[in-house]
């Protein structure tokens, strides 16, 4: 079993503080960056591929060193692995000051995302360890996600302030201060767990899962943009081989790198699809919003992050309620109708005008929808064995950037595609790059159907994105037992 040192466990708020904020932190740097888009590319100029690998390089980066990252936290110590994940993000931060090129950004955002997975599964791996009791941890991981939706609350008001007096370099210096902070706090708050009998190192597994990820977001990527070709069929295929690979290996272990079988259990594989679904959609629809908010509609960033405000806001109250929602009608309800109210947000960009009312109305069904996400956590994590947390929480992490990069590589291509098709003939190679080539090349017709053609795009892809919420809402329903409780969830 994982064994937790002094402090002792009775300072496990003061811990859950320091790993909140840790969340907060990431979630406020995927906004801000949201918001500062358009003033990157007024100035760095990026193509459509380089604005997507801006976007998308800290997923994948992320999503390739989750499993490794974790492992080596069950090792090494979750606590060091946590504090180094501090250190990193913040060194990555300050490097954004000395950026001049698009080739550059892409490089920091990378380093940003080596951080991030060092981060990212030992918060929720430690909450595993932290609350032994499953009401107390359920109540803790509500605050956890209710960071979560403050961050994404923050991040777009932080950044819109910053950006009004600063320039976009701003929008990651904000980190390294925050960080100094977390590096302290980290030092004398937090335990260190980790696994005492973790077994012998998967080197060839360490290899396998990286590649594997690597390839696959690459794959999709590479398809989004240029359809089937050569590129597209053999980064699939790398990515096909090694992930089997990797995951027959894990199952024939008995000290696997990643614990596959956890996906026996079908509540934890129910609580997994929650997490990827919601991150798909959101993540492209929100980065879509952001762009309509400031290039269709003219805000500023910071009137930008207050009009995102509602999603966030309303996320924030609700998360922390989620848990004891769930222990009177059962959690499955609770995940079912956060998926539903979702989807109807979305739905409502599709059915209604994008005016602010509208608008506003369905940010606050998507901030609903975004509530029980906790739900999800909790199902994920209650029933997991404390030594098998760090794998739980790396599944669940995955399934998130995953989600993200799949999101803007398949709902955002297909709103660049639904874009380009309705700009007229002549509206030049600059419009059809981007919107803001639109605005900053063209002529006042092509700026006007430019605006229109980016606003459809929104609406259609909202479209699909509830379609696609609608369809794993029904597999959550089939997976998660229907007298599930949080208090008594077993693998």
């Amino acid at each position: 079993m994982t064994t937790i040192a002094a402090p002792p466990y009775t300072r496990r708020w003061a811990a859950l503080a320091v790993l909140s904020a840790s969340l907060l932190l990431i979630m406020m740097d995927l906004t801000i960056l949201n918001v500062a888009l358009p003033e990157i590319s007024a100035e760095l100029k990026p193509g459509a591929v380089e604005l997507l690998w801006i976007v998308d390089v800290y997923s994948l980066v992320v999503a390739g060193l989750l499993v490794t990252a974790s492992a080596l936290g069950d090792r090494w110590g979750r606590k060091r692995m946590l504090i180094a994940g501090f250190a990193a993000f913040g060194l990555a931060s300050a490097a954004a000051l000395f950026v001049t090129s698009s080739a550059m950004l892409i490089a920091v955002r990378a380093l940003l995302g080596i951080g991030g997975a060092m981060i990212m599964p030992s918060t929720l791996s430690m909450i595993r360890s932290l609350f032994t009791d499953p009401k107390e941890r359920a109540t803790a991981l509500g605050i956890w996600a209710a960071m979560a939706s403050a961050g994404g609350a923050l991040g777009p008001i932080l950044g819109g302030l910053l950006l009004e007096a600063f320039s976009w370099h701003a929008a990651f210096l904000v980190n390294v201060p925050i960080m100094v902070i977390a590096i302290i706090a980290g030092l004398i708050l937090l335990p260190e767990v980790r696994n005492p009998r973790p077994g012998r190192w998967d080197a060839l597994g360490t290899v396998l899962s990286m590649t594997g990820m690597v390839a696959f977001i690459y794959a999709i990527k590479h398809l989004a943009k240029n359809g089937i070709d050569a590129w597209t069929l053999g980064s699939a295929a790398v990515a096909l081989i090694t992930l089997a690979w990797f995951v027959r290996r894990c199952l024939r272990r008995p000290d696997p790198l990643l614990e596959i079988r956890l996906f026996r259990s079908r509540a934890f594989t129910a609580g997994i699809l929650v997490a990827l679904v919601s991150a798909v959609t959101m993540t492209a629809v929100m980065l879509l919003m952001a762009q309509w908010i400031q290039l269709v509609q003219g805000f500023s960033p910071l009137q930008a992050g207050l009009f995102l405000l509602p999603t966030a806001v309303v996320s924030a109250i609700i998360s922390p309620m989620a848990p004891s929602l769930a222990h009177r009608v059962g959690p499955r309800p609770v995940l079912i109708g956060g998926l539903v109210a979702m989807a109807l947000g979305f739905l409502m960009l599709w059915l209604t005008p994008l005016t602010y009312g509208s608008v506003v109305a369905s940010m606050v069904l998507v901030g609903i929808g975004t509530g029980p996400m906790a739900i999800a956590s909790a199902v994920i994590m209650s029933g997991t064995p404390e030594d098998k947390a760090g794998s739980a929480a790396a599944l669940e992490e995955t399934s998130y950037d995953i989600g993200g990069t799949l999101g803007v590589a398949t709902l955002g291509s297909l709103a660049a595609a639904l874009y380009r098709g309705d700009l007229p003939a002549g509206a030049g190679e600059a419009a059809r790059e981007s919107i803001g080539g639109a605005i900053a090349t063209g002529t006042p017709d092509v700026i006007a159907a430019a605006k229109q053609a980016f606003a459809d795009s929104l609406a259609v892809t909202s479209l699909c994105g509830a379609v696609l919420i609608l369809a794993f809402t029904a597999l959550v329903w089939w997976l998660t037992p229907r007298g599930l409780n949080l208090h008594s969830v077993q693998h």
